[in-house]
């Protein structure tokens, strides 16, 4: 099979197409034929050497989630079968990432894919949508009436938390760079905006809620998020996947949450069954062929990326 993979540390430059054996895989493995897959900064900075879980073992496939068709399902598999259609997030898949033709992943991590969204959009949101699906309902725990900020709402996370907060009947302001990616939160169904570079938060924060806020995503660090903070009233929350930097502190009378998105047959059925109710949208900034996964990392270190960038395999 064809993969893009990297032989050493390094830019994007170190990322070739390789030719590699299809995965073998066990009795509660599923191997996908994958359609598409995500690029994420999570991919940058394994490619670059950050390695939270051991050494790599080269040739080292990247990427961490996908969509797909099974190909094959190991004897002790139930609720998949061969022809299915599914996507998977799977954080350093013992047999090797999403980044190639066919990824082997324990049946646990493979859901079927969300009815009504093409598997070439459908690799873009395992990470993220487990991310902010979990973040909204979870940690944040948004009910309807409640105001929510999102900050860094057009990203690949923030896209996703837009829909599913307004699936929740919330009401969104969202922070975005620029007045295209302001544009685009609004278009997904932010009630307000603000500029995350040069808008006065604090400002549109009291005018949106002049009783407080309820809760805050927080998918970047920065001034403009201790902005959001002081607005949050009294027993709010405030949500954050592990990564942001510099990540929020805690403050009196508020609950500061880390956490890291769970991935599972269970929760990534119900992720799917989120996107089918919301309609989801899937705004992607770029999407390259597997042989261009170089580039695809190149545009991702150019940055402002509204929504996700993803490999299209078959």
């Amino acid at each position: 099979m064809r993969a893009a993979a990297i032989d050493r540390f390094g830019g994007p430059e170190v990322l070739t197409i390789h030719e590699l054996p299809v995965p073998t895989i066990g009795a509660s493995e599923v191997l996908i034929a994958l359609h598409s897959a995500g690029v994420g900064p999570w991919d940058t900075a394994i490619r670059q050497g950050w390695l939270p879980e051991g050494r790599a073992d080269f040739p080292l496939v990247l990427g961490t989630d996908g969509a797909g068709t099974v190909a094959a399902v190991g004897p002790n598999v139930a609720g998949l079968a061969v022809g299915d259609s599914v996507f998977s997030y799977s954080w350093s898949n013992p047999k090797g990432g999403f980044y190639a033709e066919y990824v082997a992943v324990l049946d646990e991590r493979v859901g079927h894919a969300p009815r009504g969204l093409a598997l070439a959009l459908a690799g873009a949101i395992p990470t993220t949508g487990l991310t902010a699906l979990q973040g909204i309902d979870e940690h944040l725990r948004i009910k309807e009436g409640q105001t929510v900020v999102i900050h860094g709402a057009s990203g690949g996370v923030g896209t996703l938390a837009v829909q599913f907060a307004k699936l929740r009947r919330a009401r969104v302001l969202a922070t975005a760079s620029g007045k295209d990616g302001q544009e685009l939160v609004r278009e997904l169904g932010a009630d307000a905006t603000v500029d995350a570079r040069h808008g006065d938060m604090l400002k549109a924060g009291k005018h949106f809620a002049p009783d407080g806020i309820d809760a805050v995503l927080a998918l970047a660090g920065g001034q403009v998020l201790t902005h959001a903070m002081d607005l949050v009233r009294s027993g709010g929350r405030v949500a954050y996947p592990n990564g942001v930097e510099p990540p929020p502190k805690k403050r009196h009378g508020m609950e500061v949450i880390a956490y890291d998105a769970v991935s599972n047959r269970r929760e990534l059925e119900r992720l799917a069954r989120a996107a089918e109710v919301a309609n989801l949208t899937m705004p992607i900034a770029a999407a390259h062929p597997l042989a261009e996964a170089a580039k695809a990392h190149e545009r991702l270190a150019q940055g402002h990326v509204l929504g996700k960038i993803v490999l299209h395999i078959r």
